[in-house]
C-alpha cells in the first residue's frame, strides 16, 4: 500500500446540509491522505446529463484519472447500487468501503448499496447486527464523532444564554419530555418547534454549525435526546452525533439511555443518563443544584473526546482497518486538529 493512501470520497459534500462530511474528509488529509472527491449533493444540469456527465459517468472518470486506493461512500444513496457493483468488479483494483452515518430509522434505504461495496461499517452495534443479518456477513461498528476545531467551549453570554438548551427536530417524543423541565428554563432551538405546544420556548428553528455551538455553549444543562426508529423499544443502542458533539463543547449533557453509550463515555462520571421523564427532571436539577461537580462530568467528557472521540481517530481506526496504515502530515494530530480554523462556521448542523 502506498506512503499516503490516495482516497476518493463519494458524498454529498453541501456545507450547508453535510458538514460533517467536509470535518470527516478533512481527517483523512490531516492524516496525510491525498483526497479527492465527487459531490453526490451536487445534481448535474440537463447539458451534462445530455452529454453523459451524470454522477455515475463522474465517478468513473474520478476512479480511472485518480486510481485511488480507497474508494469511501457515505451511504451513497444518489448512486445506483447496480452500477457500484459493476464498476467496483470491473473497473478498479481499489478497496470500496460504505461507511453509513444512518440509525436504525434510516438505514434500511442504504442497505442495498452497502452491498454493493467490499467493506461496510455502521455507527452502532444495534445498526451493525440489523445490517449484518440483511447483507449475510460481518459488518464494522465505527461511531460518529466531533471536530473539536469546530465543536469547543464557547461559554456565550448573550441570547444563548439559557439554563436548559435543547437543539434539534421537535418530535413527540422529545415534546412529552422537555414539558417536564420547563421549570428550570427551557430553550429550544431547532425545526418544528413552533407547532407545538412547547412554541413559547422556541428561541430560533434554524440549526447551522455556529447556533448550534453558541447555544449549548451557553448552557447550564444541554438535552440530547435521540430519535427513535418507528415502533422501536429503549433497546436501541448507536449513538448520535450530539452525544459527541456536546462532550466536546464541554458542558453538562443529560442523554437517554443508548445501549452503546456506555462503550463512549461513562454515565455518572462523563454524562448524565435518564430513562424517562421523572428520570430528565431528576438529572436536570442534580445539575442545576451543584454546577460544580456537574461541570467536572463535562470537562471528564471533552477529555475523553479529544482522546477517542475525534473524526480524526474515526479515520485512522478505518485506514487500519482496510489495512492502509495512515502516515500524519507534520506537526497534526488531536492537537492539532483541536487548534485548527472552523471549517464549517455558518453551515448548517446535521439533523438530529
Amino acid at each position: 500500500m502506498t506512503e499516503h493512501p490516495k482516497v476518493l470520497l463519494l458524498a454529498d459534500l453541501d456545507p450547508q446540509r453535510n458538514p460533517h462530511m467536509l470535518q470527516r474528509r478533512r481527517a483523512f488529509e490531516r492524516l496525510g491522505c491525498r483526497v479527492t472527491d465527487v459531490d453526490l449533493g451536487r445534481a448535474p444540469g440537463l447539458l451534462r446529463r445530455v452529454t453523459g456527465g451524470g454522477l455515475e459517468a463522474q465517478v468513473e472518470k474520478a476512479v480511472t484519472r485518480d486510481a485511488p486506493d480507497l474508494v469511501l461512500l457515505m451511504g451513497g444513496l444518489e448512486l445506483d447500487p447496480d452500477f457500484l457493483r459493476r464498476f467496483r468488479d470491473g473497473a478498479t483494483a481499489a478497496v470500496w468501503v460504505n461507511w453509513l452515518p444512518f440509525d436504525l430509522a434510516s438505514v434500511d434505504q442504504a442497505i442495498p448499496h452497502a452491498a454493493a461495496c467490499d467493506q461496510c461499517f455502521v455507527i452502532g452495534s444495534d445498526v451493525a447486527a440489523h445490517v449484518g443479518a440483511a447483507l449475510g456477513r460481518e459488518v464494522g461498528v465505527l461511531p460518529l464523532a466531533a471536530d473539536p476545531s469546530v465543536y469547543r467551549p464557547h461559554h456565550s453570554r448573550d441570547q444563548y444564554r439559557a439554563n436548559v438548551v435543547f437543539a434539534g427536530r421537535a418530535t413527540p417524543r422529545r415534546e412529552a419530555l422537555l414539558a417536564e423541565v420547563l421549570e428550570f428554563g427551557l430553550a429550544l432551538r431547532g425545526p418544528g418547534w413552533r407547532q407545538t405546544s412547547l412554541r413559547d420556548y422556541c428561541r430560533g428553528e434554524a440549526l447551522d454549525t455556529e447556533e448550534f455551538v453558541r447555544a449549548y455553549g451557553g448552557a447550564s444543562v444541554a438535552i440530547n435526546i435521540h430519535e427513535r426508529a418507528p415502533g422501536a423499544s429503549a433497546a436501541e443502542a448507536s449513538c448520535n452525533q450530539r452525544l459527541f458533539e456536546i462532550a466536546a463543547i464541554g458542558v453538562p449533557q443529560v442523554v437517554d439511555r443508548r445501549g452503546d453509550l456506555p462503550d463512549h463515555y461513562t454515565p455518572g462520571a462523563e454524562c448524565f443518563v435518564f430513562d424517562d421523564a421523572a428520570d430528565l427532571k431528576s438529572a436536570v436539577e442534580t445539575v442545576l443544584l451543584d454546577p460544580p461537580a456537574a461541570q467536572v462530568v463535562a470537562e471528564a467528557a471533552r477529555r475523553t473526546t479529544l482522546s477517542r472521540h475525534t473524526y480524526m481517530h474515526r479515520v485512522r481506526d478505518l485506514l487500519q482497518r482496510v489495512g492502509m496504515a495512515p502516515v500524519p502530515a507534520a506537526g497534526n494530530g488531536s492537537r492539532g486538529e483541536v487548534a485548527a480554523d472552523a471549517l464549517t462556521s455558518g453551515s448548517r448542523s446535521e439533523p438530529a
